[in-house]
């Protein structure tokens, strides 16, 4: 019976999920039926926590505030609901869950900003760069602005 678990595991177990950490700023692209028809609905939001690490039942809460409401929702990360994840912000907590974020207002809501490798593709914008270097005959001095003298210029003033 184990065996058949794990087995069923991991047909479930997603690849496509980036590394979504507490303090991102997330777009999870969620997929809904409506008359019908299947459609995608956005949310964005803030992801205060992160619980069961990587495993199958792994899930995010996500924050935002809607018409000055606040919304949550908590999004099974391996769910074939979930059509895909982007991580749009880093930012830089010091705690794996922060539920403090609901209470605070102002400047106490802010998080830092840092910048972090969001995968694949911030790795080939890297290597795609190009670097041009100009030899130093065709490099031109930056001319420096002439001093003028207090006299000079307490005369000017009088002009």
């Amino acid at each position: 019976m184990e065996k058949q678990i794990k087995k069923f595991a991991a047909q479930i177990k997603r690849q496509d999920i980036p590394d979504i950490k507490t303090g991102d700023t997330v777009r999870v692209h969620q997929k809904y039926t409506d008359k019908g028809k299947e459609k995608i609905q956005i949310f964005e939001g803030l992801v205060l926590c992160r619980k069961h690490g990587k495993e199958t039942g792994a899930a995010i809460t996500v924050r935002k505030i809607a018409s000055g409401v606040g919304v949550e929702k908590i999004f099974p990360v391996h769910s074939p609901m979930i059509a895909k994840i982007e991580v749009v912000k880093s930012g830089k907590v010091r705690r794996a869950k922060i539920y403090y974020i609901r209470d605070a207002k102002g400047r106490k809501a802010r998080l830092r900003r840092v910048e972090r490798n969001l995968g694949a593709d911030a790795v080939e914008e890297t290597e795609n760069a190009e670097t041009v270097t100009v030899p130093e005959a065709e490099a031109k001095p930056i001319p420096e602005a002439p001093e003028t003298k207090p006299e000079e210029a307490s005369q000017k003033q009088e002009a």
